[in-house]
C-alpha cells in the first residue's frame, strides 16, 4: 500500500469536517450528527455522553441541553469539554477539544422552537439527570404541560446551548493491521498548524 494514498489533507480542518460529515450523512444508518460529549467536574472527575451536533462552522460546534442536568453542571463549574465523532461505517473519526460558551438566548429560542411539538414538551417536563420514582411521574408531568401549553410549550430558561470553539481537531482513519492514519490540527492564532501523529 501506498503511503500517502487516501492521506489525510492538510488543509482547512472545517472545510475536512464538512466532507467527512456529508459523506456519514449518507452511509451512516442513524443519527450521523451524533457525538461523544466528555465533560469534568470542577475537580476534574470525567464523564461522557452521546448528543448530537446541531450546528458548527468556524466558530465552534453547538449542541442544546438542560443545564440543570449533570453534564450542565459540570460544564458551568469546568466550561472545557471534549467530542468525539465515530462513523464505523466510514472508518474514521474525529476529535475535538477546546472551551465552551453558551449560545445566545434568541439562538436557543429559535433552535426549541424548531424542535418537534414532543420534543419540545418532553424538554420541559423533565428534570434532566434527577431521581426518578416512576416513569408515570414524567409523563404525567408531560400531559400536564400538553394541556397548559398545547404545542407552543416556552423554551425552560435552564434550556440552552452550548458551542465548543476548537482548539484541538483531530482526524483519524482505521487502516488494514491497525496501521492507522491521524493528522491533528492545533490552533494557531487566527489560523491552524497541522501535522501526523503515530497511530
Amino acid at each position: 500500500m501506498h503511503a500517502d494514498r487516501d492521506a489525510i489533507p492538510d488543509s482547512d480542518p472545517f472545510a475536512l469536517f464538512d466532507t467527512w460529515l456529508a459523506e456519514a450523512q449518507k452511509t451512516e444508518p442513524n443519527d450521523p450528527n451524533a457525538m461523544a460529549l466528555a465533560t469534568a467536574s470542577a475537580d476534574g472527575a470525567p464523564s461522557v455522553r452521546m448528543v448530537l451536533l446541531k450546528g458548527h462552522g468556524p466558530d465552534g460546534f453547538v449542541f442544546y441541553t438542560n443545564a440543570e442536568s449533570r453534564k450542565g453542571g459540570e460544564i458551568r463549574a469546568n466550561p472545557r469539554a471534549a467530542l468525539l465523532f465515530h462513523w464505523k461505517s466510514l472508518r474514521r473519526q474525529i476529535r475535538i477539544e477546546g472551551p465552551l460558551e453558551e449560545v445566545s438566548a434568541e439562538m436557543a429560542d429559535a433552535y426549541f422552537a424548531s424542535r418537534h411539538p414532543e420534543s419540545r414538551l418532553g424538554s420541559a417536563a423533565s428534570d434532566q439527570s434527577r431521581p426518578l420514582d416512576s416513569r408515570k411521574t414524567y409523563i404525567d408531568r408531560v400531559e400536564q404541560l400538553r394541556e397548559s401549553y398545547g404545542e407552543g410549550v416556552p423554551r425552560p430558561p435552564h434550556w440552552t446551548g452550548f458551542r465548543l470553539a476548537p482548539e484541538r481537531i483531530e482526524f483519524w482513519i482505521d487502516r488494514d493491521h491497525r496501521l492507522h492514519e491521524r493528522r491533528l490540527f492545533v490552533r494557531s492564532g487566527s489560523g491552524w498548524t497541522s501535522g501526523l501523529l503515530y497511530p
